[in-house]
């Protein structure tokens, strides 16, 4: 069930399976504030449905700002979720070699830092990846 879509981020819900799938929206320099904002509307949404598991949908994601501005979004993005009761994110994967390395190091950051209480795996599969956050 689609719970909210604003042309940036779409929310769609399983309450069977307690998975949120979210599309990660391209990241494009002018869009960052309305990106935050979709992300407090994301983590708004975790918080009210008490959603435990999501799918993190990468693989159209385009990315048009500078590594630093993708770390924050990332940054932003996890700070957020750790106000949920989170406990497992799956990522699907770009086909794009520069957004998979931009997402590695912001994954390897967060994670270096200690700001990643749940595990995150990536996945090119979207059947693998929802197997996964059920088992």
């Amino acid at each position: 069930m689609i719970l909210y879509d604003n042309g940036i981020i779409k929310l769609d819900y399983n309450p069977a399976t307690d998975i949120l799938e979210v599309a990660y929206p391209d990241l494009v320099g002018y869009m960052l504030p309305e990106i935050k904002n979709s992300i407090d509307t994301l983590v708004d949404f975790l918080i009210s449905y008490d959603v435990k598991r999501m799918l993190l949908d990468s693989s159209r994601t385009t990315i048009a700002v500078s590594q630093e501005e993708s770390r924050e979004i990332t940054v932003y993005l996890v700070a957020g979720l750790t106000k949920t009761r989170m406990q497992k994110l799956a990522r699907l994967q770009s086909e794009s070699v520069a957004v998979e390395n931009t997402a590695s190091n912001n994954v390897s950051h967060i994670k270096q830092q200690g700001l990643l209480p749940f595990p995150l795996e990536n996945f090119n599969n979207k059947a693998e990846a929802v197997e996964w956050l059920i088992g």
